[in-house]
């Protein structure tokens, strides 16, 4: 790594403990960790570094992963950027369907044992004809909310793997219109981003029906009626534009 010299602290999400842009006489690299004992966080930095090597195209690659003085740390190649815009008009919205156009392209990975998204999301709110129509084998990033996406450099970047699944494509497009309606975007317009990507075109109806139903019934179940009510709005809205 090169003699260290500047650190930088960076906010960090919930899939880890520590963040910090490092420079060193190599260079800089963005460095990420959890305690050795947090089981939960080592998942997540597990699952990270098993799909890196997949997601290179739109996320920063893997450099090395070690474990010392109580703590995992995985390194990573360093970009500069700051947290995507997701409101009405905003001219990271390009950006951001350019990165995740490029994401669609990726295949879950064979020997790794991902998970079906709709197994580890919706297994219990789903009957065994919905849970047919949500299966699939693209590589799932499944949390793209803004502070996953960076912009800079004229680009965007989809970081933190930490969640990786199995499925339609669609399904992270879905998810992403649903963070444009909580950036006060209209489900309209919301929807009309959407429209861009093929796998989204081309969803089955049924499938999005099964979709946006099963994850209100799920969130409903976790938070109650009340607490689930605006963000299943959002959903309901999602799965009435794909209707036929």
């Amino acid at each position: 790594m090169g003699s260290l010299g500047v650190v930088e602290d960076v906010p960090h999400g919930i899939t880890c403990r520590f963040a910090a842009v490092l420079s060193t006489a190599d260079g800089r690299l963005f460095v990420k960790g959890v305690p050795a004992d947090d089981v939960w966080g080592r998942t997540g930095q597990a699952w990270e570094a098993a799909v890196n090597a997949v997601v290179t195209a739109v996320s920063p690659r893997l450099l090395w992963q070690v474990e010392v003085g109580g703590w995992e740390l995985l390194g990573f190649e360093a970009v500069d950027g700051r947290h995507a815009d997701l409101s009405p008009g905003s001219a990271d919205l390009p950006l951001v369907a350019a990165v995740l156009e490029e994401a669609q392209k990726l295949k879950a990975p064979s020997g790794v044992g991902l998970p079906q998204y709709v197994d580890r999301e919706l297994g219990g709110a789903v009957s065994s004809t919905e849970r047919e129509l949500l299966l699939g084998d693209a590589l799932l990033h499944t949390d793209t909310n803004p502070h996953n996406l960076l912009i800079g450099d004229g680009r965007a970047w989809l970081i933190d793997w930490a969640m990786p699944a199995a499925g339609p494509a669609w399904v992270d497009v879905a998810n992403t219109a649903v963070r444009l309606m909580e950036d006060e975007c209209g489900p309209a317009e919301a929807l009309e981003w959407a429209s861009r990507f093929e796998s989204w075109r081309g969803a089955d109806p049924a499938a999005v029906a099964a979709f946006a139903g099963a994850t209100c019934r799920a969130w409903e179940a976790r938070v109650g009626a009340r607490g689930a009510r605006a963000s299943n709005s959002r959903f309901e809205a999602l799965g009435a534009g794909r209707e036929v």
